[in-house]
């Protein structure tokens, strides 16, 4: 796919093309920029994910002409949310229907396989150059300190490529926020060891949230008539890859009963998946030259399953600054207007230091932060054939 030449010079060069780095680019790209996107990995490579696809987002895919596409993979539509809260002796069930609003009627949980093709090719149909296998070296500054490129890294040898703009979007251990010196303004406690995998045999009815004091597991139905089944438990308690997986059956059987006995009936499709977990963070997301999206500038505990969502609501964020030629600190305000509290919860549920009430009142908020976002995208992001074009303005990168 990399057969065509780099040019010498872009508007925009993004480092990092899964969800983040590739909404971002195809943002840019329609709006009329000559977008650069890569990364290291391979077109269509699988990686760690929380999947589900909160409405926010959804909605974002739709309004980018990306839904389609991830409906087309076969993605299994999700119209139920249920959540099991259990202290041992009592459990609580809450199922709630998802019901059509701002123009989404189901949410999705579709593989990172599919999510991020979608997103690529999206991207390079809207115009942006899009390459694999390709790696960041060092970034370039003008005489005056201001990023102005980067020095990238391919089978073909080095190159130094010229930019307005650099965008990191390479993920929780950022190269550009390295290179940068993006510092981390806000860092959590606590953070949350994972074990999931993929389960044939196994239908659910929607996505499935269960919650028991030290320990919580869930359940949600993707793609390939595929389950992915995921248990997590405080860091603290063990983050060593074999005691989780160890752990894997027994906390799904404690904390979710109902999975765990399909359990034993359910084929395990590929190998286990492990997370040790990582404190999150918001870093400094935009200096002289440059800018971060996604996991490099914001990562919360993947407890609350919001991490694809923040990326690319983020994605649209700082797209728009930018199009609309408006000072960076403008997306850092709007970003964190939309994260701190989102980011509290989710540091606070990572602990496993609440009980079924407190746990409750966490998701109670979490409800009203997601509302807060879908008003914001129905108001303010239209569809992206009706989207202006814009131009990258200096002062604002």
């Amino acid at each position: 796919m990399n057969e065509q030449p780099f040019q010498s010079e872009y508007d925009v060069v993004i480092v990092g093309a899964r969800v983040a780095g590739a909404a971002t680019a195809l943002r840019l790209a329609h709006g009329g920029l000559r977008v650069l996107v890569f990364d290291k990995g391979r077109y269509g490579a699988d990686t760690l994910s929380t999947h589900a696809l909160m409405r926010p987002a959804v909605q974002l895919l739709d309004r980018w002409g990306v839904l389609p596409a991830v409906e087309e993979a076969g993605t299994p539509p999700v119209r139920k949310t249920t959540f099991w809260y259990s202290d041992g002796d009592e459990t609580e069930v809450a199922s709630i229907d998802i019901k059509p609003r701002h123009g989404v009627d189901a949410l999705y949980a579709p593989r990172r396989t599919v999510l991020d093709r979608a997103l690529v090719d999206a991207a390079r149909g809207a115009g942006a150059d899009v390459r694999f296998g390709v790696r960041l070296d060092e970034v370039i500054r003008d005489d005056f300190g201001r990023v102005s490129g980067v020095v990238v890294r391919d089978r073909n040898g080095v190159r130094a490529i010229r930019a307005s703009l650099v965008i990191g979007a390479d993920g929780r251990h950022s190269r550009t926020a390295a290179l940068v010196g993006a510092a981390k303004y806000v860092s959590g406690k606590y953070a949350t060891a994972t074990a999931y995998g993929y389960f044939r045999d196994l239908p659910v009815d929607g996505y499935r949230w269960y919650f028991r004091p030290g320990m919580g597991s869930g359940a949600l139905p993707t793609n390939a008539d595929e389950t992915l089944v995921f248990a997590s438990v405080s860091r603290d308690a063990s983050s060593s890859p074999s005691a989780v997986r160890a752990a894997f059956v027994e906390s799904v059987v404690a904390s979710a009963p109902d999975v765990g006995a399909a359990l034993e009936g359910a084929t395990l499709s590929g190998r286990m998946w492990f997370f040790p977990g990582m404190p999150g963070f918001l870093r400094q997301p935009w200096g002289s030259g440059w800018a971060l999206v996604g996991d490099a500038g914001y990562m919360s505990d993947p407890i609350t399953a919001h991490g694809i969502t923040n990326a690319l609501r983020d994605a649209e964020l700082l797209s728009r600054v930018v199009l609309e030629g408006r000072p960076l600190g403008a997306y850092q305000l709007a970003r964190d207007h939309y994260s701190e509290a989102f980011f509290e919860v989710s540091d606070r549920m990572a602990s496993y230091e609440w009980d079924i009430p407190t746990v409750q009142q966490y998701h109670r908020i979490m409800s009203r932060e997601m509302n807060r976002e879908e008003t914001m995208i129905a108001n303010a992001v239209p569809r992206l054939g009706s989207m202006p074009r814009g131009s990258l303005d200096m002062s604002a990168a």
